[in-house]
């Protein structure tokens, strides 16, 4: 199973790369806590690290293995990131640490808030990093 995702997400960060860069759209208001959409499938992601350094890549949620509860994981340049997330109103808190294996071992944690439109917006921190990275994730369509 996990081998079937990664490659899929190797698929889809290597046809998205074949197209060229787009000014993301502008997110949707913040959705309501009592009211907070669907957020499980495959996202892309435009991001700014904590020196301000652009980049991008897919995030993909799963369900996790209790209610509000989500496994992530994240594919940004080459790196492949996994992680757990619990969802509180529209409030997404996780946690995260690269894969073994991958060119260097980052961890950390963050916060997305959820929009109206299942989009995701918030801070993610590295460990031993000053001051987080500002990311934005927008549904792939189905």
């Amino acid at each position: 199973m996990k081998r079937t995702s990664l490659i899929m997400l190797l698929l889809v960060l290597t046809i998205s790369a074949c197209f060229p860069r787009r000014t993301p759209a502008p997110l949707g208001a913040d959705a309501p806590a009592d009211n907070v959409p669907g957020i499980t499938g495959s996202f892309a992601l435009n991001a700014n690290d904590p020196a301000g350094e652009q980049y991008g890549g897919t995030l993909t949620i799963f369900a996790g293995d209790s209610a509000n509860e989500y496994k992530m994981q994240w594919l940004v340049s080459g790196d492949i990131q996994e992680g757990v997330g619990t969802l509180e109103g529209n409030q997404l808190t996780f946690t995260w640490q690269s894969l073994s294996g991958t060119d260097q071992y980052l961890s950390g944690h963050g916060v997305y808030t959820v929009t109206i439109n299942g989009e995701l917006h918030g801070e993610r921190y590295i460990d031993g990093v000053e001051g987080p990275g500002l990311e934005s994730a927008y549904p792939n369509p189905k």
